[in-house]
């Protein structure tokens, strides 16, 4: 062979390796970020596909040093309302029962581990009790509102900010206004909708940017701001970046996560709900959920306009709150207050086969959690029914007395006094430990993941806050007590996603939350990531349980990002403590003080 054919070969088959070697890496290349990008993404590369439980005793030498950071799409993720989910994974869903806006959660193979980052450009939000009136912008970006609802007052922008005028549909001139003409057609003293602290707890079904629920705040009335995760872009977003008690919720196929008997009143103000629907289910709902003698507020066309189509719908709606024994408390303008029956006097007299039908008496009433509605009446017991009336005090006497109900759980008076004395001094404990790092308006929006019956928020009722009282779903008939001392909560499963938006709340106090988690096989880290995301920047953690898990989860802070500061204390037995625990609290920092990586 002559060399310079040699050479050729030699030279063709050189390039022919190189071109094979760049092809290689591209392929590797490619294959290292789609892993990185699933990770970045939300899949759980990092734990595996099986939840692994927490052993204390089996403590990695080397804690985690990173947590891998969601993509920027994912900074309004809410998992177990994540529509994207439901489409991938094919749920055969009823959207006209709007079981597309109820719970989903994934699979562990799917769950998102993963931090779930702020919009870019975000900021610390604005304190309460400015924060009623006007939000930054960049924290929600959504503008939609403003422009749908113009005519309205809901919302308007106003360069880097949102401001909320008080407007809502059926009040375009300000919630004040409209709450002093409800008590007005209601005739309570002093034109006050709380009638002398009879009225506490209020639901607002479909309630846009909740300025109902901010307006009675001033009257010592706490409403429960409900409404969907729906086309009205990001409503209890704005709600809870304003600072206003509001969760994300709807009347579909399952029971409000509520008991029986939590409300004084319940508010309707053009909620678009077919309340005629399957047998009136969705006001047998909401019958369930009033008190003896609660009000339903009802701001609509139906109740007022003459066409055709309206007047067809009040008749109907009218007759089906009549065989339900509600009666019209008041009627004017745009609005109708019913009244429900204070005993069963009603339900006694009506004739066989009426419907709807009276629940079965093996019915739990209470039982809130992925339970079915029915389209029945709950009854009262035969002492309530004998009393006609729930038998709480005024607020807020109610805060601290006793409640009724409290011998349904088999609880004393003694006992109750007790764990109230206990929070009122362990949560002293708490602030002087934040003393340093807290100012007056730090807090708004608290969440206690473990309520029990309610004695950490009652120890804060001096201070301008409001806490969701959550309550295990394996301890569900506490809730009822949190609802009668006049304070609001829901249930929930902590081995799933919690129904909020990302950085809702400012402070988050865990008592032995983590044990329980670990007890059921749950997974402690999920827990922690998914209480970064309910947790806003600069926001606080209150963890009480055992060391074990106390000196584990310190470990994580950097990998959390809330080594902003934090604080680790022995705290004092009392009455409530089953064993020795510590308290760690800690700092989240703000997104741009993460390490250069993120």
């Amino acid at each position: 062979m002559k060399r310079g054919t040699f050479e050729t070969l030699t030279g063709r088959r050189f390039l022919t390796w190189i071109l094979f070697a760049f092809v290689l890496s591209l392929g590797l290349l490619c294959l290292y970020r789609g892993s990185v990008d699933d990770a970045v993404a939300g899949v759980d590369d990092r734990f595996g596909e099986e939840d692994r439980p927490f052993d204390p005793s089996d403590e990695p030498s080397d804690p985690l040093k990173s947590i891998p950071v969601c993509d920027l799409r994912f900074s309004e993720l809410i998992p177990c309302l994540d529509r994207h989910l439901i489409y991938q994974m094919k749920l055969k869903l009823n959207l006209s029962l709007m079981e597309h806006y109820e719970r989903h959660c994934p699979p562990s193979d799917r769950r998102y581990n993963c931090l779930v980052p702020p919009p870019i450009g975000y900021k610390v939000p604005i304190r309460w009790p400015t924060s009623r009136n006007e939000v930054w912008k960049v924290n929600i970006p959504h503008t939609h509102l403003a422009s749908e609802k113009s005519d309205q007052n809901w919302m308007v922008v106003n360069g880097d900010k949102i401001n909320f005028p008080g407007g809502g549909t059926h009040f375009h001139y300000g919630a004040d206004k409209y709450i002093i003409a409800l008590a007005k057609m209601l005739k309570f003293p002093n034109d006050s909708l709380n009638n002398a602290g009879n009225i506490r707890n209020v639901i607002d079904i479909g309630c846009g940017v909740a300025s109902f629920g901010a307006y009675l705040i001033p009257h010592n009335i706490i409403a429960m701001s409900l409404a969907p995760n729906d086309v009205h872009e990001n409503q209890i977003q704005f709600a809870l970046e304003r600072g206003i008690p509001s969760a994300l919720g709807v009347l579909g196929t399952k029971r409000l996560p509520y008991p029986s008997r939590s409300f004084e009143l319940a508010h309707c103000s053009r909620c678009r709900i077919d309340w005629l629907q399957r047998d009136g289910i969705l006001l047998l709902e909401l019958d369930r959920l009033l008190r003896p003698g609660g009000y339903f507020v009802y701001s609509s066309p139906e109740a007022y306009a003459q066409d055709e189509e309206n007047r067809r719908i009040w008749s109907a709606m009218s007759d089906l709150l009549r065989r339900m024994c509600w009666k019209i408390a008041a009627k004017r303008d745009q609005t109708v207050i019913w009244v429900k029956p204070l005993s069963n006097k009603c339900y006694l007299k009506r004739g066989t086969g009426v419907r709807p039908i009276l629940c079965d008496s093996e019915e739990d009433p209470d039982a809130a959690w992925n339970i079915s509605m029915k389209a029945c009446i709950t009854p009262y017991s035969k002492i309530m029914h004998l009393e006609k009336g729930s038998g709480l005090l005024p607020w807020p006497q109610r805060l601290t007395a006793p409640p009724p109900r409290l011998e349904e759980l088999g609880i004393s008076s003694k006992h109750y006094h007790e764990d109230t004395e206990v929070w009122h001094s362990r949560v002293i404990q708490y602030w002087k430990q934040m003393k340093s790092v807290i100012g007056k308006n730090s807090f708004r929006n608290i969440m206690d993941m473990r309520a029990n019956l309610g004695g950490f928020a009652a120890a804060l009722r001096d201070k301008d806050v409001w806490v969701m009282n959550v309550i295990p779903v394996d301890e569900s008939s506490r809730l009822k007590i949190i609802y009668d001392r006049g304070l609001i909560g829901t249930l929930h499963d902590w081995c799933e996603s919690f129904s909020t938006y990302p950085r809702t709340y400012d402070l988050l106090h865990a008592w032995s939350i983590f044990s329980e988690v670990d007890r059921r096989g749950c997974s402690i880290e999920d827990l922690l990531i998914e209480m970064d995301r309910m947790l806003r920047p600069l926001g606080f953690v209150i963890i009480r349980d055992k060391p074990l898990v106390i000196n584990y989860v310190r470990k994580l802070l950097t990998a959390l990002n809330w080594d902003g500061w934090s604080s680790e204390v022995e705290p004092q037995s009392d009455a409530l403590s089953s064993s020795e625990e510590r308290v760690l609290i800690a700092r989240k920092k703000l997104w741009g003080e993460r390490s250069n990586e993120f």
